[in-house]
């Protein structure tokens, strides 16, 4: 089975979605699974991870909703107040659900750099592992120390970095500190991270396969292909990228491997990872 790790959907509104700028004025509408069925097909995936894009139990709830209705949608990453002292109730409510997979939290937008350390929330990512749930790790490059130390207290919970953990990627100069801290991150056998997100992190003009190709080299000598996850970050993607052409530039990445490696890449790990326990 090959699926998508990481993609979103939504019914697009200025209240829900404020943290789409003018950089994202392309994927400001409505994305739903009858959009994403064709763009499957066509690069022969069966079907995709849906990832919240909203921190509310409504968005859970959608997802949910979309997923019991569309078997392209293999789980869902949804989102719970982990911050909250009764969260171990709301989690052991959505365990029960077959779609749910793991939980998320926009790491990146906190203003505290050192949110991921605070108290209420590491009790909160407790009550993954009595589930068997994953969680997604959304950060910036700059909180990888802090996430390091993070990972350190759940080694019984699988952790899944998106998008790479968004480094800086330039033209101009390659992200030393990332690669060292990622590398770090990698020695955690509990982690896995997910080959996404990438053309969005350009900072200083558009993307080709030579840009990219260092950061992929680093995570593939850090992870290993048996802890790497294909995504496509659809729609986010679509800022600088079309869902086939970010396939295919994966798969270019991945070409010199064995055909096994190929396959836990594109859906492997992921069937492994998230859907094991389902």
């Amino acid at each position: 089975m090959k699926i998508d790790s990481h993609q979103h959907f939504w019914q697009y509104n200025e209240v829900d979605y404020v943290w789409m700028g003018e950089v994202h004025n392309a994927i400001k509408k409505n994305f739903l699974p009858n959009d994403l069925q064709p763009l499957l097909k066509e690069n022969n995936l069966d079907g995709s991870i849906a990832v919240q894009a909203r921190q509310t139990i409504a968005e859970t709830n959608f997802l949910l909703g979309l997923a019991s209705n569309n078997s392209i949608i293999k789980g869902v990453v949804g989102w719970v107040p982990l911050c909250e002292t009764d969260v171990e109730g709301v989690v052991e409510k959505y365990a029960a659900e077959k779609n749910i997979v793991g939980f998320r939290h926009v790491i990146h937008d906190e203003p505290d750099d050192l949110f991921i350390l605070r108290k209420d929330f590491n009790n909160g990512i407790k009550c993954l592992k009595n589930h068997s749930l994953c969680y997604d790790i959304l950060i910036f490059e700059k909180h990888l120390p802090q996430t390091i130390k993070f990972v350190d207290q759940h080694p019984e919970i699988n952790m899944v970095i998106d998008h790479i953990a968004k480094p800086r990627i330039s033209h101009s100069k390659f992200d030393h500190n990332w690669a060292e801290n990622i590398k770090q991150l990698a020695a955690r056998e509990n982690v896995t991270c997910k080959l996404s997100g990438m053309v969005t992190e350009v900072i200083d003009g558009k993307w080709d396969t030579s840009l990219l190709q260092p950061y992929f080299d680093i995570v593939l000598e850090a992870f290993g292909p048996d802890r790497l996850m294909f995504g496509s970050d659809w729609p986010v993607c679509l800022i600088q990228s079309n869902y086939t052409k970010w396939v295919d530039t994966i798969k270019s990445f991945i070409s010199s491997l064995s055909l096994f490696e190929q396959s836990a890449i594109m859906g492997g790990n992921v069937k492994r990872i998230y859907l094991s326990n389902k």
